[in-house]
């Protein structure tokens, strides 16, 4: 097996799976304009499991690989790519996390392949000392937002591991002036999972910025504060 006949297969499997009306409901979830075949995620994640399975497959044919499915620009077959790529993370490399940072001016241009790394993968490359949380520096100002969300995103899991906020929150705090929507929801939804495991410090950060931070950043922080505690986070021109 090479790059090439795994692109084909797995391409070949789309066309064979794709379902019209599967890809009208996948719209629904993105703000942009998606290209896919409409496969179901327990379609794609059994194929992945599959090949996976397949001994002559390797993280090498893997990698070489996802710069063709990026170039198509099909959202099953790039969510292919990055969920087989996450089936090697024992072989991860500096080299592996170089090769990621390639993807984002090509074709990680949705949520949903942004999460696969910031959920899946990238988590793997801290927590297996691969690299240092500095390496992320030039991901804070990249010009691509998905790039940037997957920032956050990627400390969710290492948070939770580690119990450690603090050098987390440190490092994202130029995003609480990010102007984009999607970054927004990255960094609520990261902490929002800081906040359960230490509430104080989250609660310290959010109550600095209330008056001036993304207001969806605030509401999804808070999403599992009580309704009185919510009320601390209120912009002063919300009260009443």
């Amino acid at each position: 097996m090479d790059a090439t006949s795994l692109f084909n297969e797995i391409r070949d499997f789309c066309q064979s799976n794709a379902n019209e009306q599967v890809a009208k409901n996948l719209q629904r979830f993105f703000k942009e304009p998606c290209d896919v075949y409409g496969l179901t995620a327990p379609q794609i994640h059994q194929k992945v499991k599959e090949l996976l399975h397949k001994k002559e497959l390797n993280q090498s044919i893997v990698l070489a690989s996802i710069p063709l499915f990026l170039e198509g620009g099909k959202g099953e077959e790039i969510s292919f790519g990055l969920l087989l790529l996450n089936g090697f993370s024992k072989q991860f490399t500096r080299e592996t996390f170089n090769e990621i940072v390639t993807y984002f001016p090509k074709s990680i241009d949705n949520w949903a392949h942004a999460d696969i790394l910031g959920m899946l993968i990238l988590p793997k490359f801290l927590l297996q000392k691969i690299v240092e949380l500095n390496d992320f520096d030039t991901w804070i100002s990249s010009p691509y937002k998905f790039q940037r969300r997957c920032v956050p995103v990627t400390f969710i899991k290492p948070v939770k591991i580690t119990k450690e906020t603090s050098p987390y929150i440190d490092f994202v705090k130029p995003l609480m002036a990010d102007k984009e929507r999607e970054v927004h929801q990255g960094m609520g939804w990261f902490l929002r999972e800081a906040w359960k495991i230490q509430h104080e410090t989250v609660e310290s950060f959010l109550f600095e910025r209330k008056e001036t931070a993304p207001r969806l950043i605030v509401q999804y922080a808070c999403e599992k504060m009580s309704a009185e505690e919510k009320k601390r986070f209120r912009r002063s021109d919300q009260k009443r």
